[in-house]
């Protein structure tokens, strides 16, 4: 690793306060773009746009690589120029990165379950009789009412329930805080899992120090994403409801009930801890789509004659 890159690394994590999976996300793609430019002999201070156009259909047209990766490694190298530009390293003038055009990303409509589906997967889940089902139910209540990110729950600290005010302290992207509202059933469940549940996972783990993570694992440790994914997949085994369950389909369906409901987008923005109003409007793709559905299953006009 270069000395402008580890600087540029180390100003993502402690000025711009970026996760440690997002730094090392940007680092890989800068990593891929300085062993393509070794591999062609072009010094990185000399890259112009007719070097980011070769980059480009190299990655799209031989290795295949999608619009969305392209466009995020254009993203990053393009933050990482900048961030050389303002340091005045190597005598950079400009970033070439600004006069090329990412590739358009296709659009990916978040997947969402049905209100039936939800309902039965709870009611079953409830049923079951195991150590865990006080944990699971309570991360399947919470994720569902509050919208939270898969890293997001996993961060939860004990201290960031409020239950008088029946809400939550979440720390999204770039540690930024936002107030999310639970559910009497999600709080229900919660205060349940800490009464009956946690100590029990607590005490499994022997170190003198004890997790203060809201949700634990079987040792007694915070959970972590792939953790918490296993721990879906587990409830979809358990419940007999194979429904491709993921942290991001419940909060995905979070979103898509609220704007059904007629809900605000800049609401839904806000609760979702969404930058920009423009990754909120997917969701509205989303209800189109399944209007448009009922709409040619059930209008009689809708139907195409034989």
């Amino acid at each position: 690793m270069n000395k402008p890159e580890s600087e540029f690394l180390r100003h993502l994590k402690f000025v711009r306060n970026y996760s440690d999976k997002t730094v090392d996300s940007y680092r890989r793609d800068i990593d891929l773009f300085f062993d393509w430019l070794f591999e062609k002999g072009v010094e990185f201070d000399k890259v112009d746009i007719h070097t980011i156009r070769d980059f480009l259909s190299e990655e799209i047209t031989e290795k295949k690589v999608t619009n969305r990766s392209c466009q995020r490694r254009m993203s990053a190298l393009r933050t990482f120029y900048d961030f050389m530009l303002d340091q005045r390293i190597y005598d950079i003038t400009s970033n070439p990165f600004r006069a090329v055009r990412s590739p358009k990303a296709d659009i990916k409509y978040p997947k969402s379950l049905y209100e039936n589906e939800v309902k039965e997967l709870f009611e079953d889940n409830a049923k079951r009789n195991d150590d865990l089902v006080l944990r699971d139910q309570a991360i399947l209540e919470l994720l569902y009412s509050s919208g939270m990110r898969a890293s997001e729950l996993c961060a939860m600290t004990l201290q960031q329930a409020d239950y008088k005010r029946h809400c939550i302290r979440v720390f999204g992207k770039g540690k930024k805080e936002r107030i999310v509202p639970m559910s009497s059933q999600a709080e229900a469940a919660m205060q349940r899992y800490v009464k009956e549940c946690r100590p029990n996972l607590s005490a499994n783990n022997h170190t003198q120090r004890k997790s203060d993570k809201f949700f634990l694992n079987g040792k007694g440790n915070g959970l972590t994403v792939r953790g918490l994914e296993y721990i879906l997949k587990q409830i979809e085994m358990k419940t007999g409801h194979y429904l491709g369950l993921h942290p991001h389909e419940l909060r995905h369906t979070f979103a898509t009930k609220l704007l059904d409901q007629g809900a605000d987008l800049r609401m839904i923005q806000e609760l979702l801890g969404h930058e920009s109003i423009n990754t909120t409007q997917v969701y509205t793709h989303v209800t189109q789509k399944a209007m448009k559905n009922q709409y040619d299953l059930y209008f009689p006009r809708a139907k195409k004659k034989d």
